[in-house]
């Protein structure tokens, strides 16, 4: 395993790409978001208080994506060229997966860009919901898929406990 964001002293750094070739960059990651399932419902039917709680967190997790740098310090600052966020609602089990997309035509990937997108979509939705359920809860923010650069294509591996 591979840590490269430390020098020789073990001083963190940022990790030089001068030299690394720009490559197409895609990421997905997701977050899921547990609550009530009459809150999602309220949710689906534009029923909560604060006004249209998944075109909010859509923005939210865009817009995040492009502020990654500002939040993650030792992550490079990039031409992002697309950012989506996209729900997956099951009324079933009042979960919301929040799933991020961001490619990006780069020396570095975008998998942080991806992770941030959909944790702040998460957090957002949380935001707009606390005042009707408080046991709302966030979990799994994960990477799903990356593709681009050296380290080439990834997929979810499953974890058992």
């Amino acid at each position: 395993m591979s840590f490269n964001h430390f020098d020789d002293r073990g001083q963190a750094i940022m990790v030089d790409i001068t030299e690394k070739k720009k490559t197409l960059r895609t990421a997905i990651a997701s977050a899921r978001v547990l609550m009530k399932r009459e809150t999602l419902q309220a949710i689906l039917d534009g029923e909560t208080r604060k006004g249209d709680v998944l075109g909010v967190a859509r923005l939210a997790g865009i817009a995040a994506s492009k502020k990654t740098p500002d939040l993650i310090p030792l992550s490079h600052p990039l031409a992002i060229h697309h950012a989506a966020v996209d729900f997956d609602c099951d009324l079933e089990t009042g979960v919301i997966t929040a799933s991020a997309t961001v490619r990006a035509f780069e020396r570095t990937g975008v998998e942080m860009e991806a992770m941030v997108s959909a944790s702040l979509a998460a957090l957002t939705i949380y935001d707009m919901c606390k005042g009707a359920d408080k046991s709302i809860q966030i979990e799994n923010v994960s990477l799903e898929f990356k593709e681009g650069g050296k380290s080439g294509t990834y997929r979810k591996e499953v974890i058992s406990e």
